[in-house]
């Protein structure tokens, strides 16, 4: 009788619990509505006025005078350019971050939008172009847009919200530390802790309304490496006087794509080696002494990327000194693997599912692009999905290129989706 008892007041509680979620779910979509005109708007000044990665300066302000508008307990400058602000729900529970990533792309853009940027900005020296290339714009607008509505329903929430606009996705200019491992190394994820962080990308080749998701690695882990050749100088009528760095360089390039085909398992996993720079050479009838080579490393799996970067030594050492060169590799730190905790994602799916329709939520391939939302997750349960912004019958122009474009359509799917996961994880949480 006792057991029986105790059911009874459980699926009570339960059934009241998701009663009330429910509800809360009701008011969010009406919220999102409300707001959707104002998000796109947000979106559009953004878009007219991108600022590169540490020089978030007056998308930074724009920001957070919004969340001190909604009376907010708002810290900027956190990583340069970054705006941290904390809603404390009218309940205790756990606290959750939802991350917007801010900084665009020196690319000059091609699209001929009402809000088309013709913004210039100072990249590694240089005067260029800048534009949000990326679809960060989207994703500032959207969580400016759920900390509108949440805070408007902070007495209902059960725990706290954490609002993270991150500077410097895209990598912080040489010299200088940034974007997400700055703010996790500045604590962004403490005072309050955090127990779980959830972040979107848009995506221009995914259709409005629909949601990809994978869990455990969902993109890659990236490197860069520079190789600098050195060998001597001598007169093009004339090279075996001298070491050529230029046929030493098209050697190692050639050399390094064995990696990939003969020394790494890709049935486990994709990798990929591309040399994007190559510099050397002042006059067609000199044989340099110097070339320089760049590149990027993409990996999904920490072991293979482990066997990659010693065979790339390997490789370019060996073939150097065959030259009679010598040959320098440097590989830097770079971005984790962007990995989303089994677990939270199993737990939030139903979530997505919700908020799209199920036959809207799609299990993806993970893909060799890199995002740093991978130092939050190195830290606390995190899960990363892609939004759907490819309009009916649109063309996918592709991400960093001058003619991306993305639909606003896809906008309001991204507030509710992530209202609602702070909901449901707060319902799971604190019900468990």
């Amino acid at each position: 009788m006792k057991k029986i008892l105790l059911f009874i007041i459980f699926a009570g509680i339960s059934t009241s619990s998701f009663a009330q979620n429910s509800n809360l779910k009701q008011i969010i979509d009406r919220k999102a509505n409300a707001i959707e005109d104002q998000v796109i708007e947000w979106r559009r000044y953004f878009h007219e006025n991108p600022e590169l990665s540490n020089r978030e300066f007056n998308t930074a302000k724009k920001v957070a005078d919004h969340l001190r508008s909604l009376g907010l307990d708002v810290e900027t400058e956190v990583a340069h350019t970054g705006v941290v602000a904390i809603l404390e729900g009218g309940k205790p529970g756990p606290v959750v971050a939802l991350r917007a990533d801010m900084d665009a792309l020196p690319v000059v853009e091609r699209t001929d939008v009402p809000f088309k940027s013709t913004a210039k900005g100072e990249y590694q020296g240089n005067q260029v172009g800048v534009m949000h290339a990326c679809g960060h714009d989207t994703h500032i607008a959207i969580l400016m847009g759920v900390a509108q509505i949440l805070t408007e329903m902070k007495d209902d929430l059960e725990g706290t919200v954490k609002f993270i606009f991150q500077p410097a996705e895209e990598g912080a200019p040489s010299g200088e530390e940034g974007g997400a491992e700055l703010m996790v190394k500045e604590g962004v994820l403490e005072n309050p802790s955090v127990d779980a962080i959830f972040g979107l990308h848009i995506s221009d080749d995914t259709p409005v309304g629909v949601i990809e998701y994978r869990p455990e690695g969902i993109m890659a882990a990236v490197n860069s490496f520079s190789i600098q050749i050195k060998g001597k100088q001598a007169h093009g009528s004339a090279p075996w006087t001298g070491v050529d760095p230029i046929v030493t360089a098209a050697q190692i390039i050639n050399n390094i794509q064995t990696i990939v085909s003969r020394n790494l398992p890709l049935t486990k996993q994709a990798a990929v080696v591309t040399v994007g720079i190559i510099r050397g050479g002042v006059r067609s009838n000199i044989i340099p002494e110097e070339v320089y080579l760049e590149g990027t490393i993409r990996t999904l799996d920490a072991d293979m990327r482990e066997t990659l970067f010693e065979r790339l030594e390997t490789i370019v050492t060996n073939t150097a000194e065959s030259n009679g060169a010598e040959a320098i590799l440097t590989i830097d730190k770079g971005y984790p693997i962007t990995y989303n905790d089994p677990n939270l994602t199993a737990m939030m799916l139903p979530t997505l599912q919700e908020a799209a329709g199920e036959e809207n939520v799609l299990y993806m391939d993970a893909i060799t692009g890199a995002e740093d939302f991978s130092f939050f997750q190195e830290k606390v349960p995190g899960l990363y999905f892609f939004l759907g912004g490819l309009p009916e019958g649109g063309t996918a122009w592709g991400h960093h290129t001058p003619d991306f474009y993305v639909s606003e359509d896809g906008l309001k799917l991204g507030v509710r989706t992530m209202a609602n996961l702070v909901i449901d994880y707060f319902n799971q949480s604190t019900g468990m």
